[in-house]
């Protein structure tokens, strides 16, 4: 039954004593009015007078007609019964107009008629509107991820009591961006296309596809050839907070999200994600720009894959010893053991520079570690100080940030003048630290986005940033 009732039904029925008072004083009033039209009637000009007193009566009617349709625009009664006060539509416009904030919310709840609706009846009685809604099926019970767009004076904590009031229990909850708007068929087809265009795109897009998490890259060999150890069975591993699937390229990766277990809804699209990369097979985008030096030498700078190992070694035999530890920080001997794992697709993005001739002459590497993505530069001697190292380090930053990275930073000597140059030629913000002549610069790409409030609990908000390592 609802509280609001028509004004049908709002009348009160008619009762038989009413219509006999009512009719009663019809008859008074038709007696008295026969004997005041005879009484004045018969007095000399009572006509007249009678006429006259009619036309005052209806110009009163009419008039009295307009004025209380002009001035009685009262209030309409509230819906619980009481009237409304006049600043009730106030309070409704301010918290339509309000500013308001997206949030990234999941929560488990029981798998049971009901405990969804009375979900979405909690968030409802805040003002909260649900933007997105997917469920995740458990054997006991139901994960609900949700998309709100909540007002921004709701605090995180408050909006964490309520769910858990309405059922909710391990909650976890996050500020969300214009990013997360789009539904998530939408977003999951664009993170296959851009693994099936690029096997790089791989670790970058598992981090797209699960949050915050960390994402370690482990390889069948080290940089040695020795056999690591590292593999995953070939349907994966889910174990709580960690899932372990196999990589394409030998190894495993390794996923894990403090706090927030993964559902195995996350764990299938994780698995088809890799199934593809592995059907596809190694494959890079092989776009190449022809640059003119300013010494009038055609050089070309393309993306490079582990089919280049074999000119990069014979780079390295061109190097002399001072470049070569200038790069790698250690014995110029075990250089080339590197190269396999550099110029995987897996661990990040290389860039070759070759001359017209097709010589490899220079490479610059883009390395995934989490949002301080690490950069570095390897230029022939007999091509230095031509530009070439500020034109590999730029494109790499543009990488850095079509990937979403905060940061990058290279790991140098504090000598090595050329690369100090090229990383203050970016015109970004730098940060230098410097030990036992290590220098390590970092160039922030993003400002800092603030810290959003924690909820109370520990379990609903990871403590760790997302990362990719290697």
């Amino acid at each position: 039954m609802t509280d609001v009732t028509s004004g049908k039904s709002a009348r009160r029925p008619h009762h038989w004593r009413r219509d006999l008072i009512e009719l009663a004083a019809l008859f008074t009033a038709v007696a008295v009015a026969d004997a005041i039209a005879n009484l004045i009637g018969h007095q000399p000009g009572g006509p007249y007078l009678l006429i006259v007193s009619a036309v005052a009566l209806a110009a009163t009617a009419a008039f009295h007609t307009w004025w209380a349709r002009r001035h009685s625009h009262a209030p309409p009664p509230a819906t619980d019964g009481h009237p409304a006060s006049p600043s009730a539509g106030t309070d409704n416009d301010t918290a339509e107009t309000g500013e308001t904030v997206l949030w990234r919310m999941r929560t488990t709840v029981q798998d049971a008629p009901g405990t969804l609706a009375a979900l979405c009846t909690a968030l409802a009685r805040h003002r909260i509107d649900i933007l997105t809604l997917q469920t995740h099926p458990l054997a006991r019970g139901t994960v609900d991820e949700f998309l709100l767009r909540a007002p921004a004076a709701l605090p995180a904590r408050h909006l964490v009591r309520e769910v858990s009031a309405a059922g909710g229990s391990s909650t976890w909850i996050e500020r969300a961006d214009a990013h997360d708007l789009v539904d998530t068929p939408t977003r999951v087809l664009g993170l296959a296309t851009r693994t099936a265009l690029d096997a790089a795109e791989l670790p970058l897009a598992l981090r797209q596809l699960l949050g915050r998490c960390t994402i370690h890259s482990l390889p069948a060999l080290s940089a040695t050839g020795r056999p690591t150890g590292e593999s995953a069975p070939v349907e994966g591993v889910l174990e709580e907070t960690v899932m372990r699937l196999r990589d394409p390229s030998g190894g495993a990766i390794t996923v894990e999200r403090p706090y927030l277990p993964f559902t195995p809804t996350e764990f299938a699209r994780a698995r088809a994600l890799v199934e593809l990369d592995a059907r596809l097979g190694p494959r890079v985008p092989r776009s190449e720009d022809v640059l003119t030096l300013p010494e009038g030498d055609e050089i070309t700078v393309r993306r490079a894959d582990r089919s280049d190992l074999a000119a990069a070694r014979a780079m390295h035999d061109r190097c002399s010893e001072h470049t070569l530890g200038l790069r790698y920080h250690g014995p110029v001997a075990d250089a080339d053991r590197y190269l396999d794992h550099l110029l995987s697709p897996r661990f990040g993005r290389t860039l070759a520079v070759q001359t017209a001739s097709g010589r490899l002459v220079g490479l610059g590497h883009l390395l995934w570690d989490g949002d301080e993505t690490e950069v570095a530069l390897l230029v022939e001697d007999a091509w230095q100080r031509r530009g070439i190292g500020s034109e590999l380090l730029a494109r790499l930053v543009a990488l850095a940030v079509e990937a979403g990275c905060e940061s990058v930073y290279a790991v140098t000597q504090a000598h090595n003048t050329g690369m100090v140059a090229a990383m203050r030629a970016l015109s970004l913000p730098l940060d230098y630290q410097i030990e036992e002549g290590t220098l390590v610069i970092t160039a922030r790409l993003t400002a800092p986005a603030p810290s959003p409030a924690r909820p109370s609990s520990p379990h609903e908000w990871p403590e760790q940033p997302p990362r990719i390592r290697h």
